[in-house]
């Protein structure tokens, strides 16, 4: 399942586009990550739920909560996102 923004259980996000957008297709690099930016939390729940196989409606909102309530603030790249979100996840045991 491809995690949407109507699935967002957090109103917060900006949603402006950029010339960046079209970056939110590739794999998670080094590219500065906004825990506020909508688009690029979406970016990374699709991804890694890419990464588990699947997704459902649970898991994405249980990946958001972890990035709005717990992603430390030091973690900036959206592959730090990405590894944290991996650790913790693993972690809670989904």
């Amino acid at each position: 399942m491809e995690f949407l923004k109507k699935h967002l259980l957090s109103s917060h996000y900006n949603w402006e586009t950029n010339s960046n957008h079209s970056e939110y297709t590739s794999d998670p690099d080094r590219r500065l990550f906004d825990r506020l930016n909508g688009n690029q939390v979406l970016f990374i729940i699709n991804y890694f739920g890419k990464s588990l196989g699947m997704l459902t409606l649970i898991d994405g909102r249980k990946l958001e909560e972890l990035i709005v309530t717990q992603l430390p603030q030091n973690t900036k790249s959206e592959l730090s996102v990405f590894n944290w979100l991996r650790g913790v996840y693993l972690y809670y045991g989904h």
